[in-house]
């Protein structure tokens, strides 16, 4: 199964993946035009094909595109898939390429509109209360930046009864992305037109998807009227707590919570996961960086269930609520998935983030918070009342070229070699090196090993270092927290923990630099 995005040459090159497969030997699909990753991933498990590709750069800059590799779950291949597709790749000769560089289209299979209808249904599942999204009168301002997001995003809001206007500006595929600097739903730009939009039709929320779907932005109104972005980080939290919470309303989990049910992160996203999950009385699994893991404990429950069920159960033919009790008997139901970089995953019927079906629930969170006479951003903060305050940052140091490799490794290998003992007056209480020490997660599993970092300092706060697996940078993932004894102390708690972040990045920053240099 190959699908594409609406990048320069991702037609042609996803006609040569499939022409190159069928010449092999293999049979294989593809769609009749642009589609997003989400749906590659739903497809695989949908045709039970061997594995998938999407021909796609995601949210990077015009210039580049890539080739992104799916195994039958449909899910991102780890290891020992990776390594083996990479050695099969490095064996083949460069003089054996050229035969195959002209697309015969002969034996591949084009899709038809049975293939979106059957991800449109799923994607629509990402509601759980569809009557509520209904009567809300909810009306949103929805951009796709260029990109494949009117094909299934559009389709999902409307048809769950949100009123969605689209910015005409950026609703043309384009592969150069010509009304923004870059087409990434994380960056206020990304976002101005259909702010502007907004504010101007006074609608009730912005959504955006990035290039290929897979991610999502939002804007929402606060008590003054005015638009503001949330972060992944806050969309998150936001999400869990609103589906934790209505999976308990309509009696799906208890509603004293259970260990059988979790909610899967990433340790470079909010420790505010944790806290919810915690409150809610539901298991918090913390992965690696990518959604690959979160899919790939996602697998494991699939399989224990399988495996309990016996021959002839279809995991993905089993009715949605059925399945959920089911795996709450004999596995863990997974409730919802996330990671900082704006990924999110409402259910376990495709295998990687989905912005499409993150539009939906949080037009359904939108919904609900609006029947309350409330808006988002008081939402959040009944969950930092409930929880604590929490913040988040980010350092992005980029180095280029192949001396900027070298830099990136030294600060890496300076970490591992002499870890930080303090910075300013604030001094580590804990180092934490994910490459040399053994780590389980809530399951009791060994967590892969990876040049990760996790620094916990003495005034509660903490930050995970890393370098970016697809662009040349390395990333401190920062991390505040301050109690919060009753409404009152909120904005003080805040204001010092926006303060203390201030001070702490700037002190991690120049430390790396050092490093790096030395």
């Amino acid at each position: 199964m190959i699908a594409h995005d609406v990048r320069h040459f991702s037609r042609h090159f996803c006609e040569l993946a499939a022409s190159t497969w069928t010449r092999l030997g293999g049979e294989a699909y593809i769609f009749d035009g642009p589609r997003s990753t989400p749906q590659l991933s739903f497809s695989v498990r949908w045709l039970k094909t061997h594995c998938g590709v999407v021909i796609t750069a995601s949210h990077n800059p015009p210039h580049d595109n890539g080739f992104k590799a799916y195994f039958d779950d449909g899910a991102q291949v780890i290891a020992p898939h990776d390594k083996g597709i990479v050695a099969e790749v490095n064996a083949v000769p460069l003089s054996a390429v050229g035969e195959f560089l002209t697309a015969d289209l002969a034996k591949v299979t084009t899709l038809g509109r049975d293939a979106d209808a059957a991800y449109l249904q799923v994607a629509a599942q990402a509601a759980i209360d569809h009557d509520l999204v209904r009567k809300a009168n909810l009306r949103v301002v929805y951009t796709n930046i260029h990109g494949v997001g009117g094909v299934s995003t559009m389709p999902t809001l409307t048809a769950a009864g949100v009123q969605v206007t689209q910015v005409p500006e950026q609703a043309a595929f384009d592969a150069r992305f010509p009304t923004v600097k870059s087409p990434n739903p994380e960056n206020a730009e990304a976002l101005a037109m259909a702010v502007a939009l907004a504010e101007k039709g006074g609608h009730d929320a912005v959504l955006a998807t990035d290039p290929d779907s897979d991610r999502m932005g939002v804007a929402v109104r606060n008590r003054a009227g005015k638009l503001e972005l949330l972060s992944g980080n806050q969309v998150g939290a936001l999400l869990a707590d609103y589906r934790i919470r209505k999976y308990k309303e309509l009696g799906w989990i208890p509603d004293a919570g259970t260990s059988s049910a979790c909610i899967i992160t990433t340790f470079v996203t909010t420790p505010l996961q944790v806290a919810i999950g915690e409150k809610h009385g539901v298991k918090v699994i913390k992965t690696l960086t990518g959604f690959k893991w979160i899919a790939a404990k996602m697998h494991g429950y699939e399989r224990k269930l399988a495996a309990a069920m016996g021959a002839g159960f279809d995991y993905d033919a089993t009715p949605f609520r059925e399945r959920a009790r089911l795996l709450q008997q004999h596995s863990t139901f997974y409730l919802f998935g996330t990671e900082e970089s704006y990924g999110y995953l409402p259910n376990d019927s495709l295998r990687d983030k989905d912005g499409n079906a993150a539009c939906l629930m949080f037009a359904e969170l939108c919904a609900w918070v609006k029947s309350r006479g409330l808006t988002v951003p008081e939402y959040l903060d009944e969950i930092y009342l409930r929880c604590g305050f929490f913040l988040e940052g980010v350092i992005n140091i980029y180095y280029e070229g192949a001396s900027g490799a070298a830099k990136i490794k030294r600060i890496l290998d300076t970490y591992r070699a002499n870890p930080p003992k303090a910075f300013g007056s604030v001094g580590v209480t804990r180092f934490q090196d994910f490459g040399r020490e053994k780590f389980f997660d809530a399951d009791g599993e060994q967590i892969p090993a990876q040049d990760l970092y996790l620094v916990t300092l003495a005034n509660g706060y903490s930050f995970a270092a890393r370098g970016s697996g697809t662009e040349p940078k390395i990333k401190f993932y920062l991390f505040a927290t301050e109690p919060v004894k009753g409404a009152a102390d909120l904005p003080a708690a805040k204001a010092k923990a926006k303060a203390t972040l201030d001070t702490l990045r700037a002190a991690i920053e120049a430390d790396a630099r050092q490093r790096a240099e030395s």
